[in-house]
């Protein structure tokens, strides 16, 4: 059985979402888990952080599964894009209420919601993505 030629654009968006999952968790840690990060990471949003952490093993997952051309991988590109947008809202909302923050949060969370609404986007269009079991 000949494998799905995989195009050049799922190859790109794989790996830039393993790449960015692995910064992701590089940086996200490091602010957790190293007080040099904390201290450099001045007025963070925990919930922001902690959303972010978890969610670059997401992105990882989700890459891998888009390189072999999973069926799942829809899912968890919509998954990713929905509940980023909505920590990005409540971000906003904390915001609203005077809580303090970083700017550079604003441009990472904008970064993130826009590469994931693309990846989204891009993966439901494809169609030769095949329906395995699959168990991401």
């Amino acid at each position: 059985m000949n494998a799905p030629k995989r195009p050049l654009l799922i190859s790109i968006l794989s790996v830039v979402a393993i790449l960015f999952g692995i910064a992701t968790i590089k940086e996200g840690g490091t602010v957790l888990f190293t007080e040099a990060g904390h201290k450099s990471a001045g007025n963070y949003v925990p919930f922001v952080l902690w959303f972010n952490f978890v969610a670059g093993f997401a992105y990882i997952v989700s890459g891998v599964a888009l390189y072999k051309l999973k069926s799942c991988s829809r899912r968890l590109a919509v998954v990713i894009a929905v509940s980023t947008s909505i920590v990005f809202m409540l971000f906003g909302l904390h915001i609203l209420n005077g809580g303090a923050y970083e700017v550079r949060t604003i441009a990472a969370m904008t970064i993130r919601s826009s590469l994931w609404i693309l990846i989204a986007a891009t993966v439901l269009r494809i169609k030769i993505l095949k329906p395995i079991n699959c168990q991401c």
